[in-house]
């Protein structure tokens, strides 16, 4: 057969399926189903579902609860900025009939005693930020290498890592709290053979650091390996075949690529690290030079809990930086929550 006729009978062939096509947009047409022949019908069904939560009475519904979760923080700053004559007699809310403001609270909060101790919050705001920057760094670093490790180097029971991995998110935090703190003071030992000796690590950050990366390791390892499975396996293959080296890849490709989920991670991390009352009294104690500002705020209020405006400055104080970082990172944070569910 000639290329002639192989083009003759492929037109052929066209032909009839063009034929086909027809008879079947037409049956779909006499029975009334309006939709296209191909999948298009189910999304078609979806529209009525796409098209309520976009109505303006769930727009307003938003609005609505956006407001009622503003309304508290509302009232934190402006109870803040109040004196406590005004604090004590009536609602914050008369304040925006009548207003009195000023910043003496936060002066007072920062830098004077006030109830429950000598020092000022700004000892334990600096102390909050050296626990929770490397606190988060470190985790981030050694989960998104071990990731990477555990879905592109292939090796011997990298499954069987994985699994152990992902079935230790299911160990509450409050269990390996005082085997962990045993550990960090007497090491590990079996019978008289010393397997992990005791590190005297009490006055400083380094406990609350391992602590807190140790807690974070399972769900991160987690998040990232899934992310970093999806990555196109044709751009590593490229890689290796142009000589590229496991970090090289790690370095140039996977860390650019995984920007959205890390700075996801990293929210989630900082946030959990800067509220966190338990991990920082466990391994730091109450000390003024390594406790945190949530040990001061539990102090703020007094042994009867008559300066509310104290403790009104010191915690919208403390909502400040975790809302500066969140803003700062919200395009890779919404980026990071849409990665995986679309392609192309």
């Amino acid at each position: 057969m000639s290329g002639r006729e192989a083009v003759g009978d492929g037109s052929a062939v066209g032909d009839r399926g063009s034929v086909g096509v027809r008879r079947s947009v037409g049956v779909r047409r006499a029975v009334g189903v309006r939709g296209p022949v191909g999948g298009g019908g189910a999304a078609r069904h979806r529209n009525p579902v796409r098209k309520s939560f976009s109505s303006p009475l769930a727009s307003a519904f938003v609005i609505a609860m956006t407001v009622l979760w503003t309304v508290p923080t509302l009232g934190l700053l402006v109870t803040s900025l109040r004196p406590k004559q005004d604090v004590t007699t009536d609602g914050w809310w008369n304040a925006l009939i009548h207003p009195d403001f000023g910043l003496g609270n936060y002066h007072a909060v920062l830098f004077e005693g006030g109830s429950g101790g000598s020092t000022g919050l700004m000892p334990f705001l600096v102390n909050s930020l050296a626990i929770s920057i490397p606190a988060t760094f470190f985790p981030l670093v050694l989960a998104a290498m071990a990731a990477y490790a555990l879905a592109w180097v292939r090796f011997r029971g990298s499954d069987a890592v994985f699994f152990t991995v992902f079935a230790l998110q299911v160990v509450p935090l409050q269990m390996a709290l005082i085997p962990l703190l045993r550990l960090f003071s007497s090491g590990a030992h079996l019978g008289s053979l010393t397997l992990i000796p005791a590190v005297d690590l009490k006055g400083s950050y380094a406990p609350v650091w391992l602590a807190h990366t140790m807690f974070a390791m399972p769900l991160a390892v987690f998040l990232l390996h899934n992310f970093i499975a999806q990555l196109p396996r044709d751009l590593m293959e490229a890689a290796v075949v142009d000589g590229a080296s496991h970090f090289k890849i790690f370095r140039s490709i996977v860390l650019p690529l995984c920007a959205p989920a890390l700075a996801s991670f990293a929210i989630f991390q900082f946030l959990w690290v800067w509220n966190d009352l338990l991990v920082a009294l466990t391994f730091a104690g109450g000390t003024p030079e390594v406790a945190p500002m949530t040990v001061r705020l539990a102090q703020l209020s007094g042994s009867l809990g008559g300066r509310w405006e104290l403790l009104t400055a010191g915690a919208f104080l403390s909502i400040i930086v975790p809302l500066i970082v969140f803003f700062s990172l919200q395009r890779y944070f919404v980026r990071g929550l849409l990665a995986g569910s679309v392609k192309g």
